[in-house]
């Protein structure tokens, strides 16, 4: 009986889907022109209709059906076609094609299952993976035109609901968006719904929303994540199927007790030889966090990193005795790996689900779901705790600035899941020093010795250039003093203190015609080597909040040897600079007869800020630009 209802319930839903898409297809809805006005004032593309429907029929059963039509005015809204699906062992496509519409919606072009590319939807990097992807990739004869996209995928796993992003891109207009979930399967089912005030959200029912005539939004500079501040709808059922292995998620902590016992127990065990390894290693450390170091220099010593996308949808980590054997893994083995290790040596570590990206993104400490994309090992200190990032063989101990820092994540412990936050590098600990001896000769070119010190944040912006090779190491570092004329690069010398998380860059510098000659003077900018040459744009109104996502400080010394024979006449007054959003000040002191000394100092603070701050954060940075070309003017002795 009950599949019966199912079947008939199915049914049901198939014909109301369908009228849905049947009401859509008139021959306005292919035909540019008829796009409002209002919505195609700065945008690439227009969603003239996207409906999707899911279907969840039982724990292990899930379909989605989607429609989705496309207007796109030019080569930047080609990437809002989206006419692709993934597919995998459990995931697959029942349907799909798409249809192409000249600017008058005329139909010129359909593409059936059979034309579309199929693909591995994973990096050359992946050792081996069930998961693809269909996709279309149309070069259109001319703008506008319209596509028409639709697919049915049936999913045997339920642990990931598709979530409703309806915007997914500046310049992106909406006529008509709609999300439907029909839950047949009995199991209760949660929503988290975000940034609906003001975004024309309209709830018809308790699972089905929709969307009408919503206009692009124009990108603006330091705007926060499109994610934060436009609608989205996250789901979630209380218990489900992660491919053949259930599970119950109320909230984190059942989630995390779930990932433990269905995903990481029994993957552990390590063989005797690696056991003996570590505990000869550890022998005589007392202090846990003294053996947690040499645990993961060893295991760094002897792995690399490889995508391996298996097991339960490809969160479940290969067993630490073959990542022992094979010697690789991927983030979820090495991570385990590792873990097994240190409890070798009696150091709890606990195995951490994380959004590892440049910008921070949290998992969602209010919501608890099948979330994040990378695995990192936390190992406790007391009040405090360590991260370690295991797919990197240079990573120094507890580093994470720059992919998985000042963000919630999922602690994993056999009693269930905790949300902690990673290490914040605040602008002391994000330092970078530039000392440099300069000498100017009096045809205005110079030679200097160059030394710059890195730590946090901006370790991680410098830390990989000394495994480029010379010719690319030169090409960074005339890139990186772009401004300066007729560089050469006569020397580098780069060391990496792991220990104590310094990078350096020693460089030996020439260049000719860098101050200019006017007459019998000598004019040049004393800030050789950290100029801030951008100013953000100006908007005449702006529209959105904007965010300083790091903190991050910079110190410069430059003592200058002038050229015989010639003194300085005039030079810029020495200033300071304040405000919410961080400090400046620069120095210029005669230190005698020949030699001056330039000093500086420029401090960025993260943070989060209302859009009427803006005029007040351009004008800052305009000033820091302004003063960083400040001048020193030399004439005869």
């Amino acid at each position: 009986m009950l599949t019966i209802r199912l079947k008939s319930q199915s049914l049901f839903l198939f014909l109301i889907f369908t009228s849905y898409f049947a009401f859509s297809q008139s021959e306005s809805v292919y035909n540019a022109s008829a796009v409002s006005l209002d919505l195609i004032e700065d945008a690439n593309a227009i969603v003239r209709y996207d409906k999707q429907l899911i279907e969840i029929n039982a724990i292990d059963e899930m379909v989605v059906h989607t429609k989705r039509i496309v207007t796109v005015f030019n080569k930047y809204g080609d990437s809002h076609a989206n006419s692709l699906e993934f597919y995998s062992d459990n995931a697959s496509i029942k349907s799909i094609e798409a249809r192409i519409y000249d600017s008058r919606g005329e139909e010129i072009k359909k593409i059936k299952k059979s034309d579309f590319i199929d693909h591995s939807a994973v990096s050359g990097g992946t050792l081996y993976s069930d998961s693809r992807i269909k996709y279309y990739d149309y070069t259109p004869v001319s703008y506008p035109y319209t596509i028409e996209y639709s697919s049915e995928v049936k999913h045997s796993s339920t642990a990931f609901i598709p979530q409703w992003r309806p915007i997914d891109g500046y310049y992106l207009g909406i006529e008509y968006a709609e999300y439907q979930i029909e839950n047949n399967s009995q199991i209760p089912l949660r929503l988290k719904k975000q940034n609906f005030e003001g975004n024309k959200v309209n709830e018809v029912s308790e699972f089905h929303f929709k969307i009408e005539d919503l206009p692009a939004i124009d990108y603006e500079a330091y705007s926060p994540s499109l994610v934060t501040f436009t609608p989205n709808i996250k789901p979630a059922l209380t218990k489900f199927n992660m491919n053949g292995v259930e599970g119950v998620n109320n909230n984190w902590k059942d989630f995390g007790k779930w990932v433990y016992g269905a995903l990481l127990t029994g993957t552990d065990e390590l063989p005797q030889e690696a056991i003996d390894d570590v505990k000869k290693l550890t022998e005589g450390v007392e202090d846990k966090v003294e053996r947690a170091k040499l645990v993961y220099k060893y295991m760094q010593d002897r792995t690399r990193y490889i995508s391996v996308q298996i097991g339960i949808g490809g969160w479940k980590p290969m067993m630490a005795d073959d990542v022992n054997d094979l010697g690789y893994g991927d983030c979820k083995g090495l991570t385990n790996y590792t873990k097994a290790l240190l409890e070798a040596v009696d150091v709890p570590a606990y195995y951490t689900l994380v959004y590892g990206s440049r910008d921070i993104l949290n998992i969602d400490r209010e919501f608890s779901s099948a979330q994040g994309n990378h695995a990192i090992l936390c190992v406790p200190n007391g009040e405090e705790n360590i991260f370690l990032e295991c797919t990197s063989q240079t990573n120094p101990f507890g580093f994470s600035a720059g992919w998985t820092d000042d963000r919630d994540v999922l602690l994993v412990k056999p009693e269930g899941g905790e949300i902690v936050r990673t290490k914040a590098y605040d602008a002391d600990d994000s330092v970078q020093h530039t000392a440099a001896t300069i000498d100017l000769d009096g045809q205005g070119g110079f030679t200097a010795q160059v030394a710059i010190t890195s730590t946090g944040y901006q370790y991680g912006r410098h830390e990989g250039i000394g495994e480029k090779s010379v010719r690319d190491q030169h090409i960074y570092y005339k890139e990186y003093w772009g401004d300066i004329n007729n560089l050469s690069i006569d020397a580098i010398n780069i060391s990496n203190d792991k220990t104590n998380v310094v990078y350096t860059e020693d460089l030996n510098l020439s260049a000719s015609n860098y101050a200019s000659i006017s007459g019998t003077r000598l004019i040049l900018q004393p800030n050789f080597f950290n100029k801030v040459t951008g100013i953000p744009p100006r908007y005449r109104e702006r529209t959105l909040e904007f965010e300083i996502d790091r903190s991050f400080k910079d110190t410069d010394e430059f003592i200058i040897q002038l050229p015989e024979g010639l003194k300085v006449e005039a030079m810029t007054d020495s200033k300071e600079v304040t405000s919410k959003f961080g400090t400046y000040s620069f120095k210029l002191e005669i230190l005698d007869a020949n030699r001056l000394k330039y000093t500086r100092t420029f401090s960025l603070l993260k943070g989060k800020y209302q859009k009427d701050d803006y005029k007040a954060f351009r004008d800052f940075r305009k000033q820091i630009v302004k003063l960083d070309k400040s001048k020193i003017v030399l004439t005869k002795a």
